[in-house]
């Protein structure tokens, strides 16, 4: 049976109603559920939203899946989620490891594939030293794994070239949180939702790319009449249709807009005195270090970004501007939703400090319904990489490589000799690639991702992936992907389900993933790989005592219990969370500091139950925003000024460029692309244009058009729709065959290092 797109759209709903209820639908390939031996409690594999999921098993294999109703996700599932067992046995998973000989991948045992890459980085180690070896991990890892390498490397090998995926869509956000509140992560719940009355959408696509949070938004408007919900978007995208206003702006002009509507709640005195005068301090940069001022400063600050100064700069009517400043600060409670539209951009720290800047100018925050909140692209970006500090600058739980009190903390803890943490940050994500190219890496280990299709600037960086002087390993659960076909070693990984460890989402809800079936083949775990890799490769350093004493793991279930540790008495202590009982629960939220905690709905409140205000800020009544001690635990508004892009569309290339995604797949493609429903539903990757746009280029829907940007070109087929705005196009980051990246640009934040995926130039011809 063929599904066209708007059917699956529809399925899509129809699934999300019925899962919660335990109705089988009439879709393709169904299985019954009296066939289902034994239900397995895990988490959805895809997007960070964290849906709870039981895997059905029959005979060994997962048959089918079902929404736990007893989650936060009340049994929904998305379209992607209800579809999730066809991912574990499509034709191509990688089941043996298999080493590229000219070109030609054959077969190895295990021994072989890991004596062999042991042998290259412990040779590039004695040679060039530890800098000159290299891991890119992936928010999609379990939390256990990443954990787990990130002590490898930077307190066993003592290089902090260790960084992940999570880079390229989560960094800003991460930055952002920290440098207006102290520390990483929301402070805000799922929960939140059914107490807000404004809603502001920036930046996010939620209808298609967290599908489930989205449902609950629409159910709370339609049950609430008083709802607002401000859409700003340049694409007048799903999730608009229920939007109460739409506000369509030029691409990369929102800091002007997001200024100016915090000109009007101060010029209108819609500001809270309270926050102002109690919670909050006022900082600006000078020269290269920041700077306190005051709030009449700021105040002049904002004098600048008037309505309709605005308006000039982004096509953002004033009257929308002035509108949407009054519904967010005079509502009841105002909730903020952002992702990828505001994270990859040169300025993306800045657009997340702008938007918390609303909610501490107006005290929309520390309350239910009020508070900002960053979505997450990957299931395990929060709790697997920032939280456990998988990325180049950071260590475990809010701590700082630069940081030499912290560096000394994680010293002792792990047990390894004072200074043996390098206290310089390690590459980020696109660096570690530049230097891989440039053979300053040597060797490169790149587990549960795709850099060979989401990098920015793809073509340098393929280039130098499949470069002879240099050694690169890629785990992953297929192959070939767009990455494994460059490797010099492939070893398969065991996938979702066949492999147990811990995922932490957006909402900091840490939550077990029970093993359901095996892995196919050879396929392993990767922490088993891991475990084996690290033995292995101290040995031939000469270093086996020490091994013994670092990595003293068996299971899983060790390695969390060491990451227990490892948060007790910081601001995300989880220490409550045992694995037993992490097994039963359906999800417990951080900070959880004993055994008896519930978990924490809202965090820097005590009022609504974060037992560490008293315990880090014992004179507070109430609020406090701790993780900013440095502050007197006040949390920051920044005078970021408007900097457009780095690549605005000009005479030459006249168009603008964004990517994005499709409810149907996921990321690079690698698991939905195998799964026949979704793939005949989006089989395709396409450009949108802009019905004036297109008139004015003779372009018609379906017509194959050439799409050229300052690095490469494409060939798409065109579909006119009026979804981007004039001057704006449009292309799904999903196909394997139509490598997108190969146009999009790799600058990156000054601060997140985080690529600005979003904005790019391009030009439009018929191909």
């Amino acid at each position: 049976m063929d599904i066209t797109r708007r059917q699956l759209l529809k399925y899509s709903a129809a699934i999300a109603a019925a899962s919660a209820i335990g109705l089988e639908l009439p879709l393709p390939d169904k299985v019954d559920a009296a066939h289902v031996e034994k239900w397995v409690k895990t988490v959805c594999r895809y997007c960070g939203a964290g849906c709870g999921v039981y895997a059905g098993v029959d005979k060994g294999r997962v048959v089918a899946v079902k929404g736990d109703k007893d989650n936060w996700n009340k049994g929904f599932l998305c379209i992607k989620g209800y579809y999730l067992p066809p991912i574990l046995y499509s034709a191509d998973r990688a089941k043996y490891p298999m080493l590229n000989k000219g070109g030609k991948f054959v077969r190895i045992s295990w021994k072989e594939a890991m004596d062999l890459m042991t042998e290259k980085f412990a040779d590039s180690i004695k040679k060039h030293g530890v800098h000159s070896v290299a891991f890119y991990g992936s928010g999609q890892a379990y939390s256990e794994e990443s954990y787990f390498m990130n002590k490898l490397f930077k307190g066993g090998l003592g290089t902090n070239n260790i960084d992940g995926n999570p880079r390229l869509c989560m960094a800003s956000a991460a930055v952002g949180y920290v440098s207006t509140f102290g520390k990483d992560e929301p402070m805000g719940a799922y929960d939140d939702i059914y107490h807000s009355e404004c809603f502001f959408i920036i930046g996010s696509n939620m209808a298609e790319c967290h599908p489930v949070i989205f449902r609950i938004i629409n159910e709370r408007k339609q049950k609430d009449k008083n709802v607002k919900i401000i859409m700003a978007d340049p694409r007048k995208t799903l999730s608009a249709r229920i939007a109460d206003m739409h506000m369509s702006f030029i691409p990369g002009t929102d800091l002007a807009i997001l200024n100016a509507m915090a000109h009007v709640i101060v010029k209108e005195n819609l500001y809270s005195k309270e926050y102002v005068n109690h919670h909050l301090v006022f900082k600006t940069v000078k020269g290269d270090k920041p700077a306190k001022v005051s709030f009449e400063e700021y105040v002049k600050f904002l004098d600048e970004y008037t309505p309709e100064m605005a308006e000039k700069v982004s096509k953002c009517p004033k009257d929308d501007i002035i509108k949407a400043a009054r519904w967010f600060a005079q509502s009841r409670a105002t909730m903020s939703f952002w992702t990828m539209g505001l994270n990859q951009r040169t300025r993306g720290v800045w657009a997340n400090n702008l938007v918390h800047n609303l909610h501490l100018l107006t005290g929309q925050i520390n309350r239910p319904g009020a508070t900002s909140f960053s979505l997450t692209g990957q299931p395990n970006a929060c709790g697997g990489v920032r939280d456990t500090g998988l990325l180049s600058h950071l260590l475990p739980y809010g701590r700082l490589v630069a940081n030499e009190g912290h560096r000394e903390e994680m010293e002792k803890f792990w047990g390894i000799s004072k200074g043996k943490i390098h206290p310089k940050p390690g590459p980020t994500a696109v660096d570690i690639f530049r230097s891989f190219n440039k053979g300053d890496i040597k060797a490169l280990w790149v587990a549960c991702t795709n850099p060979g299709q989401s990098l920015p600037n793809l073509a340098p960086y393929r280039k130098g992936m499949e470069a002879k002087d240099t050694f690169l390993v890629v785990s992953d659960t297929y192959h070939p992907t767009r990455t494994t076909e460059l490797a010099d070693l492939v070893l398969p990984a065991a996938l979702w389900a066949e492999k147990d460890g811990t995922y932490g989402q957006s909402e900091r809800r840490y939550q077990y993933l029970e093993k359901a079936v095996q892995p196919p083949a050879e396929a392993r775990p990767d922490l088993d790989v891991m475990l084996e890799f690290a033995h292995k490769l101290f040995s031939k350093l000469d270093r086996t005592d020490e091994v013994k004493k670092l990595f003293n793991f068996k299971t899983s279930e060790d390695v969390w219990n060491e990451m227990r540790l490892a948060s007790k008495n910081t601001a995300y202590d989880f220490m409550g969370m045992t694995r037993a009982r992490m097994k039963k629960a359906h999800g417990i939220q951080w900070p959880c500091p004993t055994e008896d905690h519930p978990g924490t709905v809202r965090r820097y409140t005590a009022k609504y139950g974060d037992v560490l205000v008293k315990k880090f800020d014992p004179a507070a009544s109430d609020v406090s925003f701790y993780g900013a001690k440095a502050d007197g635990n006040r949390a920051a508004i920044w005078l970021r000024p408007y900097k457009g892009p780095v690549e605005p569309a000009d005479a030459e290339y006249p168009f603008v460029l964004t990517t994005g995604r499709q409810i149907e797949h996921w990321h690079t493609g690698t698991m939905t692309l195998k799964v026949p429903e979704l793939k005949r539903s989006a089989p395709n990757a396409y450009v949108e244009i802009n019905p004036r746009d297109a008139q004015n280029l003779g372009i018609k829907s379906r017509d194959k058009v050439k799409l050229t940007s300052r690095r490469g070109s494409i060939i798409l087929e065109a579909k006119v729709m009026d979804v981007p705005r004039d001057g704006l196009v449009f292309v799904p980051m999903h196909y394997p065959d139509k490598l997108i990246n190969q146009l999009t640009i790799d600058a990156y934040d000054a601060m997140s290092k985080q690529p600005e995926f979003k904005i790019c130039a391009v030009k439009i011809e018929k191909a």
